[in-house]
């Protein structure tokens, strides 16, 4: 158990033991009826609603709002949005239309908003998000999340787990990667894959601790 909550794994009920449900979609439909996305420098409107503030490790002139569609759980189109560093939106354009080719199912994505980050946890989060401007895990330095240069895809289907330490906290039964459901990400599988293509290096390759769900351009 941690101080704060966060982290204290709790036992998976028994309706999220195969999750594979969709949260309603953040944005309008995009046009057509396969994989479209659209990627414009974010505008003031979009910055307000997410974590930056002044003092994040990169300007918000720097951010990019990527719009894109997904497949879901449901096997239906589905249109999410991302925060990311301009220099590496192309790239991540070429993740999701690999992810969509191969038909890997996506609950939810959206920018996370300021308030969420002193919200109490809820240990059921599966947000696939990039930027946050927050610390790393358990440390003081700042995410490459918050240098919009890091992604979490999936997070309950792929928990972060360090020591006696999951997150998110109801997904310890994800922990067991030897039963395979819809979501999870292995070494040679589609969403690996994709990232290797662009040279960004996954979490569960990590040998102090496995982060699943979290993809960087630097490795961190």
């Amino acid at each position: 158990m941690t101080d704060t909550g966060f982290g204290e794994v709790r036992p998976t009920p028994r309706e999220l033991r195969v999750r594979r449900f969709n949260l309603r979609d953040s944005i309008a439909p995009l046009p057509g009826t396969g994989f479209e996305s659209s990627v414009r420098q974010a505008p003031a409107s979009v910055i307000a609603r997410s974590t930056w503030k002044r003092g994040c490790p990169v300007r918000a002139n720097q951010l990019d709002w990527i719009r894109l569609t997904y497949v879901g759980f449901d096997g239906e189109r589905h249109s999410g949005e991302l925060l990311v560093h301009q220099d590496v939106s192309a790239d991540l354009v070429r993740v999701f239309r690999d992810l969509w080719r191969a038909r890997y199912p996506i609950e939810e994505m959206r920018i996370t908003e300021a308030r969420e980050l002193d919200l109490e946890p809820t240990g059921d989060g599966n947000n696939t998000s990039a930027f946050v401007c927050r610390p790393t895990t358990g440390g003081g330095s700042y995410s490459e999340h918050a240098f919009g240069l890091a992604i979490d895809v999936n997070p309950f289907q792929n928990p972060y787990r360090k020591g006696e330490v999951v997150i998110p906290e109801l997904a310890s039964s994800y922990l067991n990667r030897q039963r395979e459901r819809p979501g999870m990400i292995f070494e040679g599988g589609p969403v690996v894959s994709a990232f290797d293509q662009i040279g960004w290096e996954w979490g569960g390759r990590y040998r102090s601790l496995k982060d699943l769900h979290h993809f960087s351009r630097s490795g961190r």
